[in-house]
């Protein structure tokens, strides 16, 4: 389990290390890695870590899905936004583990995508041995 204490309401998290170290501690060869968010306004991509992406991430999500647009949800949360950009990106990644290791590529990076923080987040981790 990792735990993500958000800062802003839309932010977006590098958690590569933190699931390179859990993966590491299992001593598992040849796998997969399965990480998964428990939370409905966040999300798990993979993708760059750059500054640049990380902002146009953030844009086009605010494009292609506004706050406050008039959405039924927000009677009750006033956070269906949140909601519907995280159907969008996705709850969960798998990522295959070879030789011990997470079989990334050379930009890959694990993001966790937080839609309505800040808030205390957790994102669960299973290693299952192939």
């Amino acid at each position: 389990m990792i735990e993500i204490k958000t800062n802003r309401r839309v932010e977006i998290i590098d958690i590569t290390e933190r699931v390179r170290e859990i993966v590491e501690k299992n001593d598992i060869e040849d796998g997969i890695a399965v990480i998964y968010t428990r939370h409905t306004t966040t999300a798990i991509i993979i993708n760059e870590n750059e500054r640049g992406l990380i902002d146009d991430i953030t844009t086009i999500l605010e494009k292609l899905i506004p706050t406050q647009a008039g959405y039924l949800h927000d009677r009750i949360d006033d956070n269906a936004d949140s909601h519907l950009r995280s159907i969008l990106l996705g709850n969960s990644v798998v990522i295959p583990i070879t030789n011990g290791k997470l079989d990334l590529g050379t930009w890959q990076r694990i993001l966790f995508v937080e839609l309505d923080g800040p808030r205390s987040r957790k994102v669960v981790v299973k290693v299952v041995p192939c």
